[in-house]
């Protein structure tokens, strides 16, 4: 895996030049934060960076429930037992396996690689505005109706999951690109990741780190340019106003 070195964060990646795929070592006093936990022939390489990095994987906090984001989780949780694992309440459900919509979401199927066979069940249901160490959870639905942000109050970095990918240029979720197709194909509501993708904007973070491309420095503008490209998709295709 590539390791990409942050302020207070490491970025590591699979597959940099082909399918980018992410996850972050978030350090903290006591140890890492691992968000995300990448493909399951991951997990060997993403504990190996820790310990040279010398410091433990303390708990496993989890954007959205997808496969190539939760895939590595059982073996790092079955290293050491005593680290801890958070989840949306919502994509909790997703984690087990239930593809089901709750009353009220909109009926639009939920996409992507749901997980089918993961045995760890998390240890914290989280909440918009919980606090993980030096996390702050943003509720950031749309690729997954439970999807979340973290936002590291330290430094301005937001670790979007895939409510943004920065593959090919910064784009929202939900808006198709040829050259990296795989996130919208997978998203589940476009008008509640469209939503989500503001929300985290008005946050004006310092880098955006998102599930799959290269770490964006000032990423604000570049995020909003993303959101305008998305909601003139939007507008084309007579889904908004």
């Amino acid at each position: 895996m590539r390791i990409t070195k942050g302020n207070g964060f490491v970025q590591l990646t699979y597959l940099p030049n082909l399918f980018p795929v992410n996850c972050y070592l978030v350090e903290e006093d006591d140890g890492f934060t691992l968000v995300d936990a990448a493909l399951p022939n991951n997990a060997k390489a993403i504990l190996h960076a820790a310990d040279q990095l010398g410091k433990p994987i303390k708990r496993i906090v989890l954007t959205h429930a997808h496969d190539d984001h939760v895939g590595a989780l059982d073996a790092i949780k079955a290293s050491n037992g005593t680290i801890d694992v958070y989840i949306s309440e919502r994509d909790s459900r997703l984690l087990a396996g239930d593809r089901s919509l709750a009353a009220g979401e909109p009926q639009t199927p939920i996409r992507g690689g749901v997980p089918k066979a993961v045995k760890t069940r998390p240890d914290v249901l989280l909440q918009d505005g919980d606090k993980i160490g030096s996390l702050l959870a943003i509720a950031a639905g749309g690729h997954t109706p439970g999807s979340m942000a973290f936002l590291d109050e330290r430094t301005g970095l937001l670790i979007a999951g895939d409510a943004f990918h920065t593959r090919g240029g910064v784009t929202v979720t939900s808006r198709m690109r040829w050259s990296f197709p795989f996130p919208a194909l997978a998203t589940w509501n476009a008008e509640a990741s469209l939503a989500s993708a503001k929300r985290l904007a008005d946050r004006k973070p310092a880098i955006l780190a998102a599930g799959h491309g290269n770490l964006l420095e000032h990423p604000v503008d570049a995020m909003l340019a993303a959101i305008a490209d998305a909601e003139q998709t939007w507008i084309r295709k007579g889904k908004g106003a």
